[in-house]
């Protein structure tokens, strides 16, 4: 089961000198993701609240926080959110001024909004206002022609409005475009399983869409230039970049700016390769740019945004900070966890699988720090799986464990920024789905938003056992880390910190809080999969109680 817990806690006495975080306030103690992993999927039988049997040692956990310095401080905006476009070639970007949706990327604000992905690299701007002449794309005959001038009635509304512009789509238009997704999505997969991918237009009409969505759920937009688009001598072709900046600052678009997406794949993608001082250039192109445009002069740049920490991915790392450490605001890089297409839903709970991240941190936080000490550091496009996800898998309650692991690891070990790919897409790493229906890391990081704040504590813990394995049970399976509470939520006052745990073992642990969180009231979040496919289930149930 997947638990949250809360507990208020009492009033220190009034001679004791609070300390820096733990100020006159409620404790909350966020148990996230504690399960019995006799509970695999498919058992339909609820998860067993003793000990699991067989396991004759009593564990006791004794759990303590260092409350009087953070041990790191991450970005507000620390969980952040990615969408691919190809959302441009299965038609949902016209749906993203949906008020579910606004509604539903409202709730994981303020956050960072990418719009980048695989197909960054094959993206060109067009200033076209009639969007329906330029359409394309697969789709039923009987429906399309219809369907394409639904679309062009419902701009022609949303023009007519101000400021945030929302649209309330009929169902059967919906259900039409979700129809001519699901056949695109084919053309999608296939593009992704052979690495050759098709040019993408994207119109003023469309960037308009984009950034409408982003202004009104209250996201700080980040767009990916295509850095593919090359002149004889492998230097960058800007002029596409420059129409698009142009025009976004014509319509006073607050952006920051990243140049390509996984440089290191442009040889099996285009057969061109760019070598990391050639990016560098590159960026200080796009720095060149941006300077002269007055609402950008002071914009925000970010990447390189390279792949998984290998030899020659380090390789490139390397050239760019020696040509451009100077010039992004944070060095950024992708992660996925699990390249096979074979998944099963125990990968998700295997800590060798949990552990991958932490080496390509240190990797990363190498390489930066010694050309720019201190730089910030982001990982963008998280995923579970690769090649769009697993179905019933990616999308389900087990893959929070990941997700979940990722947040606190991330943040324990001072990256600033996660940015998780994708808020709304095709395929199933996914937070909502194309119903507009929240998945279980939606809620998740929904929770997270709201009780995690960015201030990062130590964690103090001890195993008492009966045959004692110092440290083992807690290194291994038993996943603890500590944020001051966010001080936003006016649930909590200021002070108030925020615990949540993995537990990865056979059987529950008894957790015994000690030393400052001795004697605290606690608010405990519950999070369980809902109905009969237990970890495989794409619902779960909250349950929230008191004092415990």
């Amino acid at each position: 089961m997947r638990v949250l817990c809360a507990f208020p806690e009492a009033m220190p006495s009034s001679n004791s000198r609070p300390p820096a975080c733990l100020a006159p306030v409620a404790l909350i103690l966020a148990l996230l993701l504690h399960l019995s992993l006799s509970s695999q999927a498919g058992d339909r039988r609820p998860l067993p609240v003793d000990r699991a049997p067989g396991l004759k040692e009593k564990t006791l956990i004794l759990l303590d926080v260092s409350t009087k310095n953070p041990v790191r401080t991450v970005n507000e905006n620390f969980l952040s959110l990615q969408l691919d476009p190809s959302i441009i070639h299965d038609g949902w970007l016209d749906f993203l001024s949906s008020k579910r949706l606004v509604t539903l990327a409202r709730g994981l604000s303020p956050a960072f909004l990418r719009f980048g992905g695989k197909r960054t690299d094959f993206l060109q701007f067009q200033n076209l206002r009639n969007l329906a002449k330029s359409r394309g794309g697969p789709g039923p005959d009987y429906y399309l022609k219809n369907y394409e001038d639904d679309i062009v009635r419902s701009d022609v509304a949303l023009d007519k409005q101000k400021g945030c512009k929302i649209a309330q789509h009929p169902d059967v238009m919906l259900e039409l475009q979700r129809e001519k997704a699901a056949q695109m999505h084919l053309v999608l997969l296939k593009e992704q399983f052979s690495n050759t991918y098709s040019n993408l237009v994207l119109t003023a009409r469309s960037l308009d869409k984009l950034y409408n969505f982003a202004d009104c759920s209250g996201l700080h937009l980040i767009f990916a230039l295509n850095a593919l688009r090359r002149n004889p001598n492998n230097s960058w072709n800007s002029s596409s970049a420059l129409s698009l900046l142009k025009y976004s600052a014509s319509k006073k678009y607050n952006i920051s700016w990243e140049l390509g997406n996984e440089p290191n794949n442009y040889r099996t993608m285009r057969g061109r390769a760019v070598n990391g001082s050639q990016l560098g250039k590159d960026y200080i192109q796009l720095k060149s740019l941006l300077q002269p445009i007055r609402i950008y002069s002071r914009a925000s740049l970010y990447g390189p945004n390279i792949g998984r920490p290998r030899k020659n991915v380090i390789t490139l790392l390397d050239g760019f900070m020696k040509v451009a450490g100077n010039t992004v605001d944070a060095v950024t890089w992708q992660h996925c966890y699990i390249d096979g297409r074979v998944v099963k839903v125990m990968d998700f709970l295997k800590t060798r699988l949990l552990d991958t991240l932490s080496d390509q941190i240190r990797k990363i936080q190498k390489v930066v720090n010694t050309y720019t000490p201190g730089k910030k550091i982001w990982l963008e496009g998280v995923v579970t799986t690769s090649v769009g996800g697993t179905n019933n898998l990616s999308d389900s309650y087990a893959a929070g464990f990941l997700w979940l692991n990722t947040l606190g690891m991330l943040a324990n070990r001072g990256i600033d920024v996660v940015i998780r790919h994708s808020f709304f897409d095709h395929g199933y790493n996914h937070l909502v789905d194309q119903n507009f229906n929240p998945l279980p890391d939606y809620w998740l990081s929904l929770l997270y938003k709201r009780l995690i704040g960015p201030k990062v504590l130590a964690v103090h813990v001890a195993g008492l056992q009966r045959k004692p394995r110092p440290g083992r049970v807690i290194r291994d399976k038993l996943r603890i880390y500590a944020h001051c509470t966010n001080h936003h939520n006016h649930n909590y006052v200021r002070g108030s910190i925020t615990l949540f745990i993995i537990n990865l073992h056979r059987s529950r642990k008894k957790i015994k809080l000690a030393g400052t969180l001795r004697d605290k009231l606690v608010h405990q979040y519950l999070l369980q999969p809902y109905g009969q496919e237990g970890l495989k289930s794409k619902t779960q149930r909250w349950q929230y109680s008191g004092i415990i």
